[in-house]
């Protein structure tokens, strides 16, 4: 996308594995809240929704692939961080850059080839053999260049190599859609939890966020750029700081540290997510979805204008209320409804448009017995700037 004073956009995400939102204040690291100084910094969080159909592990793997697909765990099937068997009927943002009528590049710079190989999907049928452009993984399955050391330290070996490499191509090549993942931030915490340690190595971490920022500064002095940069966790951790994969308010908590400016309200609500992170990019982009992938997505952008947020169902009887917040909603939302899930199976689901609403009012009523019987519901809100989506299983 060109922005209106003709620059060339550019976006770049970066996963810091395993820090707390109350632990990245805390000790408040010099790069990222630099970052956050030309934007924004918020709390968000993972998990889905606690107790709902979406609710979702908080394990590494499993952030990843909420900010790759905007979903969680129901839709895009991984469950933990082995025997991984992702849904790639969910595409990545990978693939959806890779599906414009612009030749994007693309490029990887991970700690942990599985993000490339299975969670992405590099090369699979499954995914049209989506190809990556630039890509700098697999030091961890290198054992004599990167052998075992005390404190696992030979993964913060690995994190510093991947840095220089994301901070050169970045220098040199400037991918269109970047992602660089961090491991060993959550490798100290299992060992040592919350403390000085920990302190030590989210700071040493963050020197190394910080050559790719200087990296995308320096691409924006020297060249007609615009570069989104978003750094962000995968989960929280309990309350040593040890361990994570539950549902406690501390494992759910992470952050968002963002150098964009026109952020809108979503990135103040309690309602900002992980999920958030790939409607953001797509954004600031200009990516376009086919209706059906952008029907299926959980998030909402923060960035540009959204009216609408937080969409519930409430079912009485053969009814159910839909309701929505919105702020400053002008437009008319049409609501639209599935009474299948052939998406999940690589199928198509016939949706349909059951009607029309000011988007202020916030609620609109399904008589679901004007319309075939089904156990399965699935509704999209839409506005001109938001689509929110939801099912229901009755």
């Amino acid at each position: 996308m060109t922005a209106l004073q003709g620059k060339t956009r550019k976006a770049l995400y970066i996963v810091l594995d395993g820090i707390p939102a109350d632990y990245i204040e805390r000790v408040h690291p010099k790069n990222i809240f630099d970052i956050a100084s030309k934007g924004g910094y918020a709390r968000a969080y993972t998990g889905g929704e606690v107790g709902a159909y979406s609710q979702t592990p908080t394990i590494s793997a499993i952030g990843y692939m909420n900010i790759l697909t905007g979903t969680w765990m129901n839709k895009h099937n991984v469950n933990g961080n082995s025997n991984l068997n992702p849904n790639y009927n969910y595409w990545s943002l990978f693939r959806i850059a890779k599906n414009q009528n612009k030749d994007f590049k693309t490029a990887l710079f991970s700690s942990w080839t599985d993000n490339r190989t299975v969670l992405i999907g590099e090369g699979k049928p499954e995914t049209d053999h989506l190809k990556i452009d630039y890509v700098c993984d697999g030091y961890e399955l290198d054992k004599n260049r990167f052998p075992a050391k005390k404190d696992d330290l030979h993964i913060f070996d690995i994190d510093s190599v991947v840095c220089k490499e994301a901070a050169a191509c970045i220098r040199e090549n400037a991918p269109d859609l970047s992602w660089v993942y961090l491991w060993y931030t959550d490798s100290g915490f299992h060992i040592y939890g919350d403390g000085a340690f920990m302190d030590r190595y989210v700071n040493k971490t963050d020197d190394l966020v910080g050559m790719i920022w200087e990296a995308v500064q320096y691409r924006e002095k020297k060249f007609d750029e615009e570069w989104m940069v978003i750094v962000t966790t995968d989960h929280g951790r309990g309350e040593s700081g040890h361990h994570h994969g539950g549902q406690l308010a501390r494992e759910r908590s992470v952050w968002v540290s963002t150098n964009v400016r026109a952020l809108n309200a979503q990135f103040t609500r309690p309602t900002l997510a992980l999920v958030d992170i790939l409607p953001t990019i797509c954004r600031f982009m200009d990516f376009q979805m086919p209706r059906d992938v952008a029907f299926e997505k959980d998030g909402i952008s923060f960035y540009g204008p959204t009216d609408i947020y937080e969409l519930t169902t409430h079912p009485y009887d053969n009814q159910v209320t839909l309701c929505w917040k919105g702020e400053g909603a002008k437009d008319e939302a049409v609501v639209y409804m599935a009474t299948t899930n052939a998406y999940k199976e690589g199928g198509k689901d016939n949706w349909s448009e059951i009607g029309r609403v000011k988007a202020s009012t916030g609620r609109f009523v399904v008589d679901l017995g004007k319309y075939p019987s089904s156990k399965f519901y699935k509704f999209v809100v839409k506005t001109p700037t938001t689509s929110l989506t939801r099912w229901l299983q009755k």
